[in-house]
């Protein structure tokens, strides 16, 4: 008996484990790639700072002439 041999249950454990580990990659990059997406908008992007702003009301009228 060899001493290195593997048991078929380490060969289950880590077809497992490099699943899991793909999976986790697809997620990270997932997210990365949301991030890259939304910061590349640059200009649009502004705090909640709970106050009404102007620039973010489609509504707004700047100079209202009547």
């Amino acid at each position: 008996m060899a001493i290195a041999r593997e048991h078929d249950l380490h060969k289950r454990r880590s077809s497992r484990n490099l699943g899991l580990a793909a999976v986790l990659v697809a997620f990270i990059v997932l997210i990365f790639g949301l991030t890259i997406a939304k910061v590349q908008g640059g200009a649009a992007l502004q705090a909640f700072d709970h106050s009404y702003r102007p620039s973010l009301d489609p509504d707004h009228v700047r100079f209202q002439h009547r």
